[in-house]
């Protein structure tokens, strides 16, 4: 597969141990550019990520969606066609990068999403707070645009142009859920595809980890997806 003009976005906050083990398991064939947007980590995840050869962006501003703004931003100065965005925590499996880019390259798709909630997946990788807040969001989703997804995952894969064209807002863990209903309100290809989704390798979910974090996370979710559901 061709690795020309796509960019490989992993917002990261305090993933140095993560980090260390997911970025030698990217196959450089298939990206030409690592960049990973450190959202005022405290650890040393900025020096690993460089070290292995990453590029690296200071994002200091709280948000996970500002994080992934910042590298897409990136990517795009640097000429990136299509952007690929990965947790840094290592749950999301560098093996599945052909099966998120393969529809975009072919002209099937416009944004394919890799959807956790499959056989694929590794058992208990999904808390049950986590998979019930992602079933109720996708769920709506459904209802209000259209779509047919199972799941809210942050692995995926989309035109550079398309992204810069849906004017993204939203700055939070609703960052993911503006994307998908943003698209689907102006009818673009939206494409799910099952990934192996891992158990965390290192260190406590910020988000899934913690039934705060979770309930945080959903509001963002659901709230995003109510707010748009008025504009369109």
């Amino acid at each position: 597969m061709t690795t020309n003009n796509i960019a490989l976005v992993i917002p990261a906050l305090n993933e140095e141990e993560a980090l260390r083990h997911l970025l030698p398991e990217i196959p450089s064939e298939q990206v030409r550019w690592i960049i990973v947007a450190d959202n005022g980590s405290t650890d040393a995840t900025a020096r690993v990520a460089r070290e292995a050869g990453a590029l690296v962006v200071s994002e200091p501003t709280p948000g996970y969606g500002r994080a992934c703004w910042r590298g897409f931003t990136t990517a795009t100065q640097l000429g990136a066609d299509i952007v690929v965005f990965m947790d840094g925590d290592g749950s999301d499996d560098p093996a599945d990068l052909p099966l998120l880019l393969a529809p975009l390259l072919a002209g099937e798709a416009n944004l394919v999403i890799g959807s956790r909630v499959s056989q694929r997946s590794d058992p208990g990788a999904i808390p049950p707070q986590a998979r019930l807040g992602n079933w109720l969001v996708s769920r709506l989703i459904n209802i209000l645009y259209g779509t047919q997804i199972h799941d809210i995952g942050s692995f995926r894969a989309l035109k550079s142009g398309m992204l810069q064209a849906l004017n993204m807002r939203e700055m939070t863990f609703g960052w993911p859920v503006e994307m998908l209903v943003k698209a689907a309100s102006v009818y673009q290809r939206i494409l799910e595809v099952p990934i192996h989704y891992r158990c965390r390798s290192h260190g406590r979910s910020k988000v899934a980890g913690t039934i705060l974090g979770s309930l945080k996370a959903a509001y963002f979710m659901l709230s995003v997806t109510w707010r748009y559901a008025r504009k369109f």
